[in-house]
């Protein structure tokens, strides 16, 4: 977290983390498309010819409060290729959450597991403790045929520290929820951390309130 106390300006930085194809920057396109055009700035992306994520995708999120306290958010998408490890901690350094994206189908169990402990060791290499930082899994891909099913996912939630969702990114389901999900939990580590209500008058609660008036859908554009 950046904060800039003259202009009253926090920047918190979020990341989407994964394997390849697993729709990290599916879930950022459907973020610019059902958020506010007030709130979302533009989405810049760099792909290689087969649409897979080269460096990185970036969307800023704008949220402004009635304290006057304005909440930079840049999210942030990493490269799934195993190639590209050395960009994935490159772009995870700094960072104050995260949203691991993983895919439903059971024929990409293992790339899930294996990304997911790449994760907690570039965190580690970063200087990030795995274990504090926040971190929420969505599973995408819900609409696709042999997916793990709900029964499936409940066993795991019961069992792990990171809270579960699901989506199907492609049509909008499920991605804003995750947003919120990941920004909810981000801003209660980073108000235990910093006193954020001490210092700006505002807080979890009230804040959340404020990321749903400024993440309102644009008319016309609902999640299926």
């Amino acid at each position: 977290m950046q904060v800039d106390f003259g202009a009253k300006e926090l920047t918190v930085k979020l990341v989407y983390y994964g394997p390849a194809l697993s729709g990290k920057t599916t879930n950022l396109r459907a973020i610019h498309w059902l958020g506010t055009s007030s709130a979302c700035g533009e989405l810049m992306t760099l792909e290689t010819q087969n649409d897979r994520t080269l460096f990185f995708d970036m969307l800023p999120i704008t949220v402004s409060s009635e304290s006057s306290l304005k909440v930079r958010l840049k999210l942030f998408t990493v490269p799934g290729q195993v190639m590209h490890n050395a960009t994935r901690r490159l772009v995870l350094q700094a960072t104050d959450g995260v949203a691991f994206i993983a895919d439903s189908q059971r024929s990409e169990a293992n790339a899930n597991r294996e990304s997911f402990l790449n994760l907690k060791q570039n965190l580690e290499e970063n200087g990030i403790d795995p274990a504090r930082i926040p971190i929420i899994i969505q599973f995408n891909k819900r609409d696709m045929d042999d997916i793990r099913p709900d029964e499936e996912l409940e066993a795991i939630a019961n069992q792990s520290r990171e809270t579960i969702y699901k989506a199907v990114a492609t049509r909008g389901y499920g991605v804003m929820q995750t947003l919120r999900g990941l920004i909810r939990e981000t801003w209660d580590k980073l108000e235990e951390e910093h006193q954020l209500e001490k210092k700006f008058g505002i807080s979890p609660a009230r804040f959340m309130n404020e990321v749903e008036l400024n993440l309102k859908h644009n008319p016309g554009r609902q999640e299926r």
